[in-house]
């Protein structure tokens, strides 16, 4: 049985089963998109889910540009939505 990690969102606590992704997290809280595209402010969120594609870059512990599909959530995340290229907001 997988115990529960706590995570952030743009500030707002979650919680997520142990030994899975960032994205896997997000999508089980609800959250669909954590990305905005540089041109028209588009979201995005999961799109491939195997590091193909840059649709679910998010910012991680202030660390922008990480693929969530491929990042591993550990306890303690803070996870920002991304602006365009990298810009946290």
């Amino acid at each position: 049985m997988s115990r529960e990690i706590p995570f952030t969102f743009d500030g707002t606590e979650m919680v997520a089963r142990e030994e899975g992704s960032i994205a896997e997290a997000l999508i089980g809280n609800g959250v669909l998109a954590w990305r905005s595209t540089r041109f028209g402010d588009r979201p995005r969120g999961l799109f491939c889910g195997i590091g193909a594609c840059y649709d679910c870059l998010i910012a991680v512990n202030g660390e922008p540009n990480v693929r969530a599909c491929l990042a591993p959530l550990e306890p303690g995340d803070e996870l920002r939505t991304q602006r365009g290229d990298g810009h946290v907001g």
